[in-house]
């Protein structure tokens, strides 16, 4: 299964580079997109320049869209559905992480002994002051990690890491809207 997150780290690769080309791209100059004719009679006028219009990176979308799959998949075999029934309502959810087994660069993968492997969602609500406090979701509990298959290890951190690459999508959509009402000059933001 291991060829499974090998997978995922070479699209997350592939996606990176993709959206630094694309972000490349659209800080590129403006391009004159109509000739103007100049005759005698007719006052010079400005030319029209917009800007180029960038047709949506396909491969990302179809990247993203093979990922939800595969959330869905995992979702469904890891039996998340038990705790929380709706599949789309688990990208409501703050943050996910893992117990029991390491996401780090210096431990990823690596199980920790006599702990219990848990999938944990993190959202914030608001407590009896008002002040928003971290409550911490178990969504699923795999037991202890000596007793973890490899198989299944493998497909729990794919899970999360699949969940965090949608979330991340969805992050990027939420930036780039909030941006475009920045530059929309008839628009004020306040």
């Amino acid at each position: 299964m291991s060829s499974s997150l090998d997978k995922l780290k070479a699209l997350t690769s592939r996606l990176e580079e993709k959206l630094e080309q694309k972000e490349e791209q659209s800080v590129s100059v403006p391009k004159v997109t109509k000739e103007i004719e100049v005759s005698e009679k007719v006052p010079v006028s400005k030319p029209v320049i917009k800007e180029p219009e960038t047709k949506p990176n396909i491969q990302a979308d179809q990247v993203r869209k093979e990922n939800i799959v595969r959330v869905k998949t995992l979702y469904e075999k890891l039996k998340i559905f038990e705790k929380s029934p709706d599949f789309n309502n688990i990208f409501i959810y703050k943050a996910m992480n893992l117990s029991g087994i390491g996401l780090k660069e210096e431990d990823f993968g690596e199980v920790r002994e006599g702990k219990y492997i848990q999938i944990i969602a993190i959202t914030y609500e608001p407590d009896k002051n008002g002040k928003k406090k971290a409550k911490n979701i178990s969504l699923g509990y795999f037991g202890k990690a000596e007793t973890l298959e490899p198989e299944l290890k493998n497909e729990i951190i794919e899970f999360v890491l699949r969940w965090r690459y949608e979330k991340a999508f969805q992050n990027v959509e939420h930036y780039k809207d909030l941006i475009a009402r920045v530059d929309k000059p008839s628009t004020t933001l306040f």
